[in-house]
């Protein structure tokens, strides 16, 4: 039987208006990959942001190695030989890969020797595969990049107990698979690997041991070996949630946004957009799929009016909107979820309830003669929480406090409640549970039936084939072709978005 490295016993955490963890018994063995499963705010994060020190125990006890620890601190998780990767990563941008890797560790002082550096980096990169340029700034680096900087960061300073918290939320497919290899490795060299997620796919392709939290409690550890998906969608829930979309089948052919000849220039100066021809009409959703990188981002930030158009026009409701101001296409009734929420989709220093009404914090009733109604404001984001099940124990805290799942759910509910005319949603469900993934997926339908249109950018082609009722299939910044979404398959997609024709 392998040795356990890490335990809790009836660990509990306790704030002010909520329990966040109650009585976890919780164990880790060498050589594991051991999923953390549970909806958002099962108390997944919690629990390990106690292991990590971010978070001190309310009552219970920690064991590393058979030992009783006290864990204040992250420099004390550190030199017990535990590593974390938070979901949104921990690194300085404007420094390069080599010195986020050392930063802090007192041993390398002012002068780096970057010789011992790389070589140790080496050791690691030929060790488990994590390939990335040292020399470059972080911020010049993918998301993929930046996740491997930080798993070489805990690994570099030693780390055997690996703690990664919703570590492909943001990733691609590609990018998945490629940290799935990196983490098989890193199991075979003896390290264990707590891995924090809600989706069920990867559990079931990267787990030994599966934990399903659900309300702060353990229901139940399990071999995944021993289990299936429907199982576990049923310990996280309570029931299955798994279901058909209901489709209201209204044909119409008015037009509600006429995209002509756009073309689109990238920071550098290359064309991430090339005459793109495109129409969006009232009562439908239109799917965007295409490899990370073709131009689906490009498209609905332009669209939004982030990103300046060098030729082509985009006429919404027969008004042309070409290069206006993301405020006045959003007042025309436009309303974007972004895909990187935490850089594009909150002010993370800013409450809950200021990220809440960032839509109408200027409008009546929140403000009146440019005063703002803080009163009204709470109330109002007190609903927005309560209708779309976003758990926010302390609205006044900055958002960024707040777990990947919620935060997402309350950018989707900010902008569903301004009744847009036109949704543009960009990976709206990417790090939702399954109940909640339902839920918003079922609330993108009935904007539709209302007779309002969506634009929905996704990687996900389930999500993409169930949701729409047609399809635009983008490849280096040109659209291959658009299909019904009936008469779509994935294999057919799959080939268009590689460049190969409708």
């Amino acid at each position: 039987m392998a040795e356990i490295v890490l335990e809790t016993k009836n660990i509990t955490k306790m704030f002010p208006e909520t329990i966040a963890n109650k009585n976890i018994s919780f164990n880790l063995k060498k050589g594991e990959i051991h999923a953390l499963l549970g909806e958002n705010g099962a108390g997944k994060t919690t629990l390990m942001n106690m292991l990590y020190g971010i978070y001190m125990p309310t009552n219970g006890d920690i064991f590393i190695n058979g030992e009783k620890v006290t864990i204040k601190s992250p420099l004390d998780a550190i030199k017990l030989g535990i590593g974390m990767i938070h979901q949104h990563f921990m690194l300085v941008e404007t420094l390069t890969v080599l010195e986020n890797i050392i930063l802090g560790l007192k041993e390398y002082g002012f002068i780096i020797n970057k010789k011992a550096v790389k070589e140790k980096l080496r050791e690691i990169e030929n060790l488990y595969g994590l390939k990335v340029d040292s020399d470059i700034k972080v911020w010049q680096t993918t998301v993929g990049e930046q996740q491997r900087v930080e798993i070489i960061k805990v690994l570099f300073r030693g780390a055997n107990i690996l703690i990664l918290d919703e570590p492909t939320a943001v990733l691609t497919p590609q990018e998945t698979q490629g940290l799935f290899k990196i983490l098989k490795r890193m199991k075979d060299d003896g390290k264990s690997i707590v891995f924090i997620t809600h989706k069920l796919e990867e559990v079931m392709q990267i787990a030994d041991t599966i934990t399903v939290l659900r309300k702060g409690e353990v229901v139940k550890t399990l071999l995944k070996n021993e289990t299936t998906k429907s199982e576990l969608a049923k310990l996280m829930v309570g029931k299955t949630t798994l279901r058909d979309f209901q489709k209201n089948k209204k044909e119409t052919n008015e037009v509600i946004l006429n995209i002509e000849n756009l073309t689109v220039y990238s920071d550098k100066g290359t064309k991430s957009l090339k005459s793109i021809n495109l129409q969006v009409k009232k009562g439908e959703i239109l799917g965007i799929a295409g490899i990370s990188g073709n131009g689906q981002k490009e498209l609905v930030q332009t669209i939004a009016g982030l990103k300046k158009v060098a030729k082509g026009k985009i006429i919404f409701n027969g008004l042309n909107i070409t290069n206006k101001h993301p405020r006045f296409i959003s007042r025309l009734g436009i309303n974007y979820i972004p895909a990187d929420r935490l850089a594009m989709g909150v002010a993370p220093n800013l409450s809950s309830i200021d990220n809440a009404i960032m839509r109408r914090y200027y409008r009546f009733p929140l403000s009146k003669k440019g005063l703002m109604n803080y009163k009204k404001a709470f109330a109002y984001t007190r609903m927005m929480t309560k209708a779309y099940k976003i758990k926010l124990d302390n609205p006044f805290a900055p958002i960024k406090l707040l777990s990947g799942g919620n935060m997402q759910k309350l950018i989707l509910a900010r902008e569903i409640l301004e009744n847009p005319k036109l949704l543009i949603a960009s990976y709206p469900t990417r790090g939702l549970d399954i109940a909640s993934t339902q839920f918003f997926r079922q609330k993108l339908i009935e904007i539709a039936n209302k007779g309002k249109a969506v634009i929905l950018a996704s990687e996900d082609l389930d999500e993409i084939l169930s949701l729409s009722d047609r399809i635009a299939v983008m490849y280096e910044g040109s659209i291959v072709g658009i299909l019904e979404a009936e008469k779509a398959d994935k294999n057919t997609i799959g080939l268009m978005m590689t460049g190969a024709k409708a």
